[in-house]
């Protein structure tokens, strides 16, 4: 299958699409993963974002686009895969569909998660970090310290950080609805999207999922 997952921060693309990448044995391709393996590996393609990025600039679609079409020409790709952040702007999503109809190939399904702005909001203005390890992740309401702002694994100091912060999380929110959101319209033209609420447990949204899938 050939899928592609839309939906604003906090939505939980990246945990759900672990998930349904494993449940259907197909790579999970995230724009960081591209990136972040192209600038490791110095290809020319990493080089052009890295240069981008240092002087603190966007990196232009053109690279982001090459980066995807050499991950979905990878052997582990043949039988499908499902994107993650790729397609992000209408530019995007016409590159992807003239590089799928070139090489003989459609897109199977584009999963929508759609929660409320205020829960994206909560879900991710309410994140503390543990300044000593990174990956100790709480939340002031879905999974509190025992003691407040210190971390339960190592006793370190929780803080927020500035990515997280509300008024910042509104603006991630608006550049969603104004650049990426109008991919789920273009998508619907072909009558690919299905909307599935991303609210409750992790493994209740991956069985919607999964259940929209198997209808499709």
């Amino acid at each position: 299958m050939r899928i592609v997952l839309v939906g604003p921060p906090g939505a939980g693309k990246g945990t759900q699409a672990s998930f349904l990448a494993e449940n259907l044995s197909i790579p999970h391709i995230s724009t960081g993963d591209l990136f972040r393996a192209n600038i490791s590996q110095g290809t020319p393609l990493g080089q052009k974002a890295q240069e981008y990025m240092r002087a603190g600039q966007l990196v232009p679609d053109e690279v982001t686009i090459g980066m995807a079409k050499d991950r979905m020409q990878e052997p582990d790709a043949a039988s499908g895969f499902l994107l993650d952040g790729f397609p992000r702007n209408i530019a995007q999503a016409e590159a992807l569909d003239a590089y799928l109809a070139e090489t003989g190939q459609k897109l199977d399904a584009v999963l929508d998660l759609e929660v409320p702005e205020d829960e994206v909001v909560k879900r991710i203005a309410g994140r503390r970090i543990c300044r000593n390890d990174s990956s100790h992740v709480f939340h002031v309401e879905y999974s509190p310290p025992k003691q407040d702002g210190v971390c339960d694994v190592c006793g370190g100091e929780l803080y927020q950080r500035d990515d997280d912060r509300e008024e910042t999380v509104r603006k991630r929110l608006a550049v969603y609805h104004s650049e990426t959101e109008p991919i789920i319209d273009h998508y619907k033209a072909q009558d690919l999207v299905t909307t599935i609420s991303a609210l409750g447990e992790v493994g209740e949204v991956t069985a919607r999922a999964m259940q929209a899938l198997r209808r499709d």
